[in-house]
């Protein structure tokens, strides 16, 4: 089920919007904007439309969340800087997602200065206001994960001239705990539940926040914050893992789906990734694609007997297709195979219908089982947790004899992570927790982090590479900026 994208925005949101269902005025201002409920809900859509911008989860953060990785590979020049370990203040994708990012913030802070004094239900104010608040903390999560501190912007930008949007960099830490300030909020106000299914998935409510406090807390290294929060999703009985991991795409507000980014199939909201990652066909082009799958990964999942990675037995004009991956058909060099599968419908055009995970159950049930054992070691709640994953990949369930110390629970958590969230974006960033957790805690070893992939890629453990380099663009436009280290 798509949700339409209607929204009006005002110029101060600093971006264009998809779709326009007012006669623009003229001149519009905050004050001649933000007057009805329906002003409120626009400017909220907004924010979420935000969401899928070709620089955040239309493309480039799940490029950015793979092409580093163990995961895959491309003879792709678009992405040759990531796989390679060579981006710079230039890199698209690295300008991309820091501009993007903070469209969306402006737009969740127009949200959370200006709703408040509009006349309208006050219950549904207080929600709008809550899914404003997750919005900005997913934004600020995204970009201190990846660039470490950054200006922390609380308040609408309504100028773009560089003296009125200078702002200096704020800790980690700083942007941490604003992130848990948003969270906590948000988790107060947003709703328990939107009704339908679909439109549990389509908006933010409790549970939502949940899951995102379980990733902020599990990359800061909260364990039992993580936990608790992480269990708060699985206790709340409203998600429920798909029988069938092949039935979970493509993503379209299933059961097990938490939060998605919805697209309308369309050019005025249509998912470029697809386009990026299928053989052609079905994709509209043929070009060396975007995350090939690696053989060692492809080959040590054909190890397993996962279903995850089993040949489904099904063939179509893409070829011999798997939950994950398709093994494509000879034909143009550029087809030849493993191509990602996770994202199957017509790709028309850079205009795919098919949605995009932010959070789902298999995650977060993944989260507690990691959380929980850096607690106390490996227990029966965890293990519960690990195996409800492993099983519906058709592995068999394991024990505590098998997995009896916290580092081989830890390497079975890493194991189920990355085969059953693959090409999904998070992989990268999961080397870069374990590498930072090697270094705060030299006994939690892994066996791969991002500094293994750093050494092997680069050459050496350059540690500057664990964060990406703020853009040139804003080094050339805010002169209290300060670069990170390396670059």
């Amino acid at each position: 089920m798509k949700r339409l994208i209607i929204v009006c925005i005002p110029l101060f949101f600093l971006a264009s919007c998809d779709v326009l269902d007012k006669q623009p005025l003229p001149s519009i201002t905050p004050e001649n904007f933000f007057t009805t409920a329906d002003d409120a809900e626009a400017a909220l859509t907004a924010g979420y439309d935000a969401l899928q911008q070709t620089s955040l989860y239309g493309q480039d953060l799940n490029v950015v969340g793979e092409m580093p990785s163990d995961n895959v590979t491309s003879s792709n020049g678009d992405v040759n800087a990531l796989e390679r370990l060579i981006w710079t203040p230039q890199t698209g994708q690295v300008s991309g997602i820091f501009q993007a990012s903070y469209i969306g913030i402006n737009r969740a802070n127009a949200v959370l200065r200006y709703v408040p004094t509009i006349s309208m239900d006050a219950t549904r104010r207080d929600q709008i206001l809550g899914e404003a608040r997750f919005l900005r903390a997913l934004h600020y999560f995204n970009l201190v994960r990846m660039y470490g501190g950054v200006p922390l912007r609380l308040d609408p930008s309504e100028s773009g001239e560089p003296g009125a949007v200078a702002l200096a960099r704020s800790t980690p830490e700083q942007v941490y705990a604003q992130i848990g300030t948003d969270l906590q909020q948000a988790e107060q106000l947003t709703a328990t539940s939107f009704g339908s299914q679909a439109a549990n998935r389509t908006r933010i409510i409790k549970t939502a926040v949940n899951a995102l406090q379980a990733r902020v807390y599990l990359t800061q290294r909260q364990w039992a914050e993580a936990a608790t929060a992480a269990n708060k999703v699985i206790s709340s009985g409203q998600y429920q893992l798909s029988p069938s991991f092949n039935a979970l795409f493509p993503p379209d507000n299933n059961a097990e789906s938490i939060v998605e980014v919805q697209f309308s199939g369309n050019a005025d909201g249509g998912f470029v990734l697809p386009d990026l990652l299928l053989p052609s066909p079905p994709a509209t082009y043929s070009f060396p694609k975007f995350n090939i799958p690696t053989t060692e990964l492809i080959q040590y999942a054909d190890t397993l007997n996962d279903l995850r990675w089993k040949f489904t037995g099904e063939v179509t004009q893409t070829g011999r297709n798997h939950a994950s991956f398709v093994m494509a058909r000879s034909g143009n060099a550029n087809d030849n195979g493993p191509f990602v599968y996770k994202w199957r419908s017509n790709p028309n055009a850079f205009n795919s219908p098919d949605n995009y995970y932010v959070l789902r159950l298999a995650d977060v049930l993944l989260m507690f089982a990691e959380a929980s054992n850096e607690q106390s070691g490996p227990n029966p709640d965890a293990l519960t947790r690990l195996n409800a994953v492993r099983t519906r990949a058709g592995l068999p369930a394991l024990t505590l004899a098998t997995l009896a110390t916290k580092q081989a629970f830890r390497d079975e958590v890493d194991r189920q992570r990355r085969l059953e969230l693959a090409f999904e974006g998070e992989r990268w960033f999961d080397l870069l927790r374990y590498a930072r957790h090697t270094q705060a805690d030299p006994s939690a070893t892994h066996r791969v982090t991002a500094l293994t992939i750093i050494q092997q890629v680069r050459g050496s453990q350059d540690v500057n590479y664990l964060l990406f380099p703020i853009p040139q663009s804003e080094i050339n436009n805010n002169a209290l900026i300060q670069q990170n280290p390396g670059y």
